[in-house]
């Protein structure tokens, strides 16, 4: 096959691989170890830099979502610490595979957010699995300003829902300093500007990434809404209690608050 692609039947070489890797990135991507330590993402953790804060265990018998918080510009924190092996993820939590979903780099780790990714990763035949989902999204990232912890969390509970379908356990995951990555131009709701951000400047501290304690979740195939909404408030509650227990570490005030709407 490598043949045709010097010759004028390449086309025929390229159609059966993508034909054959149609559905690859569905199916947990194609992931190579050295692909996740090269030592770039060195550089890339030390030029903000960026830390991962171990405070519980994950264990490799049972699969877990990792509620990622706050979006920020680029989920700078959740990059570095999970589709790369620069912060030692895989020596902190033996046994547990991490999946960004995101837009995809496979051979890293990162795939799409879509149920039939994450229903293919998550069942709990194949264990030790850890997909991390950056919960606000982008409508997130347009409220990130540097000082203000403020989450798009109220309203979203798919990920709680999918959390009880395929008996996966919920981690909530706070990356302290992720919105003060980038001063950025804060705009009127609903103007056009709004859909402008810049960032302009390069971070001048720490941030690190505290990931929390996992809350056991049952495995109900058809949970009811107030199902739903019951782990939603714990896992609401259990991230605020993370985000106040570690917040003066990571050079926050005792005063600050996190905001969730």
């Amino acid at each position: 096959m490598l043949y045709l692609l010097w010759t004028d039947y390449w086309w025929a070489s390229y159609t059966t691989w993508l034909i054959y890797d149609w559905n690859t990135h569905k199916q947990a991507g194609r992931r190579f170890s050295w692909v996740r330590n090269w030592t770039v993402w060195t550089y890339y953790r030390d030029y903000f830099p960026i830390r991962l804060i171990k405070t519980h265990n994950l264990l490799p018998n049972r699969n877990y979502i990792l509620g990622s918080h706050p979006h920020g510009i680029f989920c700078f924190g959740a990059l570095c610490n999970f589709a790369t092996e620069a912060n030692g993820f895989s020596a902190k939590f033996p046994g547990i595979t991490p999946f960004v979903a995101t837009l995809y780099l496979m051979s890293a780790g990162i795939c799409p957010v879509n149920r039939a990714t994450l229903e293919f990763i998550l069942p709990g035949s194949w264990t030790g699995n850890a997909v991390v989902l950056t919960v606000g999204g982008a409508a997130e990232s347009l409220d990130c300003t540097p000082g203000v912890h403020c989450l798009t969390l109220k309203n979203r509970k798919g990920f709680v829902k999918l959390a009880l379908q395929q008996g996966a356990d919920l981690v909530p995951e706070y990356s302290f300093g992720e919105n003060d990555v980038y001063k950025k131009l804060i705009l009127n709701e609903g103007s056009w500007w709004r859909l402008i951000q810049r960032g302009l400047q390069r971070p001048g501290k720490l941030f690190c990434l505290s990931v929390g304690k996992p809350m056991d979740m049952p495995k109900i195939s058809s949970p009811s809404q107030e199902e739903v909404n019951h782990y939603h408030t714990m896992y609401v509650r259990s991230l605020t209690q993370l985000f106040h227990k570690h917040k003066t570490h990571f050079a926050l005030r005792e005063g600050d608050v996190l905001v969730i709407h």
